[in-house]
C-alpha cells in the first residue's frame, strides 16, 4: 500500500497502476454530483447531448455539502454512498470518467465498467466532512443548480485524502477486508 500523489485529470495509466489501499491525496479539479444529477447526466449522454462537465479523465465526489460558513469555500461534505449511482455510472465510465469518490462497496456493473474502462473507486472518511473539506479550497456550481447541495459543483482541491476502495483490476478493498476479519 503506496502514498501517492495525483493531480487530476487523471490518465488510464495513473489509474491502472492503483491499488486497493494505496493513500491518495488528490489536487486539482474535481466535480461533485449524486443520483439526481446523474440520472440527467446519464440522459444527457443517450440523447446524444453534451454534458455539462468534462467528464474525460475527470473525478466525480458522490457528495450534498452543506452551505459554506462565513470565508469558507464549502461547509461539511462528507461522502454519500455509492450504490445510489450504480445505474448511472457505467454509462460516465464509459466516457472517460476515470474517478469516483464515495463510501460502500460498488455493484458489479460498476465493477465490470471500471476494469474494462480503467477507472478507480477511492472511498473518502464517513464521519470526517469537517475535515474533508479543509482540502476544498473553492467550489462553483456549474450545472443543475435547482438541485441545491446536490447541484454539480466543480471544486478545486489540495491533498484531498482517499483510499483505493476498488482498483481497476477488480479488487476490492470491501471483500477483501471481509475475507481478513472472517479469518480472525
Amino acid at each position: 500500500m503506496a502514498e501517492i500523489r495525483i493531480t487530476t485529470p487523471l490518465t488510464e495509466e495513473q489509474t491502472r497502476n492503483l491499488s486497493i489501499g494505496d493513500k491518495v491525496f488528490l489536487s486539482g479539479i474535481i466535480y461533485t454530483g449524486r443520483d439526481a444529477a446523474h440520472k440527467r447526466l446519464v440522459e444527457l449522454l443517450d440523447k446524444g447531448e453534451e454534458l455539462p462537465l468534462p467528464v474525460e479523465g475527470a473525478v466525480i465526489y458522490y457528495v450534498g455539502p452543506a452551505p459554506a460558513k462565513p470565508g469558507k469555500a464549502i461547509g461539511s461534505a462528507g461522502p454519500t454512498t455509492s450504490y445510489r449511482m450504480d445505474p448511472y455510472a457505467p454509462a460516465l465510465i464509459a466516457r472517460g470518467l476515470r474517478g469516483m469518490i464515495g463510501k460502500g462497496p460498488r455493484g458489479q456493473n460498476v465493477v465490470d465498467a471500471m476494469k474494462e474502462h480503467g477507472a478507480v473507486y477511492f472511498a473518502a472518511t464517513g464521519g470526517a466532512a469537517a475535515l474533508i473539506a479543509k482540502s476544498i479550497k473553492s467550489a462553483k456550481v456549474i450545472a443543475y443548480e435547482d438541485l441545491g447541495a446536490e447541484a454539480i459543483r466543480e471544486l478545486e482541491v489540495e491533498d484531498f485524502p482517499v483510499i483505493v476502495a476498488q482498483d481497476s483490476k477488480g479488487e476490492s478493498l470491501y471483500e477483501k477486508g471481509k475475507a481478513e476479519y472472517a479469518r480472525t
